[in-house]
């Protein structure tokens, strides 16, 4: 049989000093002080560095900053895409079914007209209102996508800062 020591644990490992088992007793440790989170590697020698390195630096740490902020906005856009996009598809399903049913209800005008009309006038009369129909909704989509114009205040601004980004870069 083996003898339990102090510095041993029932099952045969070894323990720290205060009784508990060397991983937990790391727990315990207090992490050492830090006066500020270093951006870069260079940030201890921050006292040492030139004016111009000083704005290099916070040129690319604004740059890294805005580049995270934009991949942020970009995920969340990304995920309430995804939501709308399952959401919709719903829409689509009910939008299908509908279309599916309205076959069903020219048959019943149809049939109805057929009462009074003879069948092959109330057929007339029923495909007559659907390209009427058609034909109305085509010329609303007409007039709304002749509203469409290209991005005239993007253009401008993009332009100019191109412009502005040659003549800097020809100095």
């Amino acid at each position: 049989m083996s003898r339990v020591t102090r510095a041993q644990s029932p099952t045969g490992h070894r323990q720290a000093p205060n009784g508990r088992h060397p991983r937990h007793a790391a727990q315990d440790a207090v992490p050492p002080a830090v006066p500020a989170i270093p951006l870069s590697p260079e940030a201890s020698r921050a006292t040492e560095a030139s004016l111009g390195a000083l704005a290099r630096d916070a040129t690319t740490h604004l740059s890294t900053l805005i580049r995270s902020e934009v991949e942020l906005a970009r995920a969340e856009l990304t995920d309430e895409v995804r939501k709308g996009v399952r959401g919709s598809i719903f829409f689509i399903v009910a939008l299908t079914v509908l279309l599916f049913s309205l076959f069903f209800l020219f048959f019943f005008l149809a049939e109805l007209l057929a009462v009074w009309l003879p069948s092959w006038a109330a057929y007339g009369i029923v495909f007559a209102l659907m390209l009427l129909t058609a034909g109305a909704f085509a010329l609303l989509g007409y007039l709304r996508v002749r509203d469409i114009h290209k991005p005239e205040r993007t253009i401008t601004t993009v332009r100019e800062t191109a412009r502005l980004a040659s003549r800097r870069g020809g100095n």
